[in-house]
């Protein structure tokens, strides 16, 4: 595997010099590759969750905050977790040389468009040792080299499991090269990774806006932005109150810590005074901070838990908390107006029995997912049956949604003939 003494420069180049025979590779050697991988996440669990003690360490002398260090943690469940989704993604179809479409033209010549990997991708993330194993199963499965760049909080957890990874996949039959971490170093060694062109095919940031931001300024490589999720549930008139009231529970304090948790609650104004004393006293009880308006205060009653009043800040912030901010709208479309104003286009929520309802809001509301009488906490690449992912995009080109094997794919035209020359 890649050293950190070498320069973000070095290790790319590695990377891109084992991304050709990678992309060759076929499939049952990327498979086993993969499960050689997933049994030595669990023969050297002991070494990596001895890593993740020396981050975690550091991370609370930081006091870097309890959502922070949740996604932090490694258990012996969450390896495993590990260990199984990288077989998951084993077991699916390889998506390299899938043809997509085509056919013969009229003059003979036969027209295939087949997908092939992009080639090296680089992905920078922030505390979560797990996207280390995510994205290393995924970029190998659909033929990329990857470049992981994790952040300085899980240097040491990052380190093993990439190091895991690698020597596993070698061994397997994988170019040396094809899995590489670049750790340590600030902001210049990040534009230094961010500016490989010719090199780097793309890169993908999942991490708070500070690391987008970062990105936006020096990137000359494409960029996926893996980016924040403000997600809204929205009871509706109709809505089933018992099951909204589990499905906010759910979306808020299920794991509060991550981008496809919800942030804020919007409620009818027609079953307000129903259901608001209860949800918010479930919240409350669940050790949620309730950020409100004035109607959703008036409709608490008299028995409401402590209610902060909301600021127009709070409505567009991703918490990553147990905080949530909750209003009062008149009609689903000012549910939809809501959301289109202050959401950041993730994934958003009706709770609702009516048909047209639904429909308006699904036609009205442009995010990457959106649900009808589900939580948002089902947006993840595992859920959606994809084995893993790398994160969810929120742009509309070439990937949205959940990033995983043909969203790290793109395609060329095959074109095959019989002499043929243009007239």
């Amino acid at each position: 595997m890649a050293t950190t003494t070498r320069t973000p420069a070095d290790v790319c180049r590695a990377a891109k010099a084992a991304s050709r025979p990678l992309a060759a590779l076929p499939a049952g050697v990327k498979d086993a590759a993969l499960t050689a991988i997933a049994d030595a996440l669990l023969l050297r669990r002991d070494e990596i969750l001895e890593a993740n003690a020396r981050d975690l360490d550091a991370g609370r002398a930081a006091d870097i905050g309890s959502a922070l260090l949740d996604r932090l943690t490694l258990t012996p469940e969450r390896i495993a977790g590990m260990a199984e989704g990288v077989r998951q993604v084993a077991a699916l179809p390889d998506p390299v040389g899938e043809v997509l479409d085509g056919g013969r033209l009229d003059n003979g010549l036969r027209v295939e468009r087949v997908r092939v990997p992009l080639g090296v991708v680089a992905v920078v993330y922030e505390a979560r040792p797990n996207v280390t194993i995510d994205a290393a199963a995924l970029a190998l499965k659909s033929g990329n080299a990857i470049v992981l760049r994790g952040s300085s909080t899980a240097l040491h957890s990052n380190a093993i499991l990439a190091a895991v990874a690698a020597e596993a996949a070698e061994g397997a039959g994988v170019p040396a090269g094809a899995i590489s971490l670049v750790s340590g170093g600030g902001r210049e060694e990040l534009a230094e990774l961010a500016t490989q062109e010719g090199v780097v095919d793309l890169i993908i940031p999942r991490g708070g806006e500070g690391l987008k931001n970062a990105l936006k300024g020096v990137a000359t490589v494409p960029v996926i932005f893996a980016a924040s999720g403000v997600c809204h549930v929205y009871v509706d008139a109709s809505a089933d109150l018992d099951a909204a009231r589990e499905i906010i529970l759910n979306a808020k304090t299920q794991r509060p810590g991550v981008c496809n948790a919800a942030e804020t609650l919007l409620v009818h104004s027609s079953v307000a005074a129903t259901f608001l004393p209860d949800a918010l006293g479930a919240l409350d009880a669940a050790d949620v901070e309730l950020r409100v308006d004035a109607r959703t205060r008036a409709a608490a009653g008299d028995g409401a838990p402590a209610l902060l009043d909301a600021t127009d800040e709070d409505w567009g912030t991703e918490y990553l908390d147990l905080i949530l901010t909750v209003g009062v709208v008149d009609s689903v479309a000012e549910a939809i107006e809501h959301v289109v104003t202050y959401g950041s286009g993730h994934s958003d929520a009706i709770l609702t029995e009516d048909l047209a309802s639904a429909d308006a809001f699904v036609a009205g509301v442009d995010s990457a997912a959106v649900y009808v009488n589900a939580s948002t906490r089902f947006t993840d690449g595992a859920e959606f049956g994809m084995g893993a992912e790398i994160g969810i995009s929120t742009q509309k080109l070439h990937a949205r949604g959940p990033i995983g094997l043909r969203e790290l794919c793109t395609y060329k035209y095959v074109v095959q003939g019989a002499g043929h020359v243009r007239p």
